[in-house]
């Protein structure tokens, strides 16, 4: 009987690649930098290899991250785990689309216009202006 990867695992691999991707790194980079090689790296992202601690704590240092941010969240994939606010989120932190737009608003290196990015955010996600029109 073969039950598939560890979620945990399957959580890890899925924080290196969304990190890795956050960098603009190819597998093939990672991989370098790993000293392992891009098959390797992938296997690491889907879970299906556990990563060591030795290379974990390297691959924390190449992604520019504590060990720890490749656990937060993982509770949520343990047996029995509920959450009442899961739903809400449906995922938006695994889409592309959001780790660009968190990506785009930290390369601006005006904290003031980063400020005024997130106001106009909040703004257009109500769907009402200042004018309360």
């Amino acid at each position: 009987m073969t039950e598939g990867p560890d979620p945990i695992d399957i959580h890890v691999g899925q924080r290196v690649r969304a990190r890795r991707k956050m960098l603009g790194l190819s597998q093939t980079q990672l991989g370098h930098e790993l000293g392992v090689t891009f098959q390797q790296v992938q296997k690491y992202e889907r879970g299906t290899n556990r990563i060591g601690s030795s290379r974990l704590f390297r691959m924390s240092t190449t992604l520019d991250v504590p060990v720890a941010y490749f656990f937060e969240g993982a509770e949520t994939k343990m047996p029995g785990y509920q959450d009442m606010g899961e739903e809400l989120t449906d995922g938006v932190f695994d889409r592309e689309e959001t780790r660009e737009l968190v990506d785009a608003y930290y390369r601006i290196s005006d904290p003031r216009i980063r400020k005024k990015v997130l106001g106009l955010a909040r703004l257009l996600s109500t769907g009402v202006d200042e004018y309360g029109m």
